[in-house]
């Protein structure tokens, strides 16, 4: 599966578990009635991953104001998970998802990536703004991180 075969603008976001970085379980149906902005990013602790989660925590404020959650994605643990929100000050909520079968499989941003030359499964740099309902309202594939939390704001103010 690639990156656009999954649920489409206007289409029900898939929802499956994850595991938040205190432990706790996470769906996307738990924040049905508020909009939730789901990043989904490669690692920890990497450039661009830090820059993206920091910026999308320095706006945290302004996203709550418009009604709208944060959560951040990848296959990392929710122990990497804490360490990095401890060493960055991240204010936002990170997710594990599942190894194999998970979110992020189900909308296609687990997939094949190539890097010097090696082949490999990675996770595509992705946002997902749902409305208040669980529906789809806004995709961003293959995110650039600058200025990437200040347009989800935007779109999230707007909707």
């Amino acid at each position: 599966m690639t990156i656009g075969e999954g649920p489409q603008e206007g289409g029900a976001m898939p929802d499956i578990a994850m595991v938040r970085h205190d432990g706790a379980e996470v769906k996307v149906s738990d924040y049905r009635g508020r909009k939730l902005a789901l990043f989904f990013y490669p690692k920890d602790n990497t450039p661009g991953c830090t820059t993206e989660a920091k910026d999308f925590s320095a706006l945290k404020d302004e996203f709550e104001k418009a009604g709208c959650a944060l959560l951040g994605v990848s296959k990392d643990s929710s122990k990497k998970h804490q360490n990095f929100i401890a060493k960055h000050d991240l204010t936002v909520d990170l997710a594990t998802d599942a190894e194999e079968g998970g979110l992020s499989d189900e909308l296609g941003v687990w997939a094949e990536k190539k890097m010097y030359g090696k082949t490999f499964m990675g996770m595509i740099r992705s946002t997902y703004l749902v409305d208040t309902h669980g529906k789809v309202a806004r995709i961003w594939p293959k995110v650039k991180v600058a200025g990437h939390a200040e347009e989800v704001l935007a779109a999230a103010q707007a909707l």
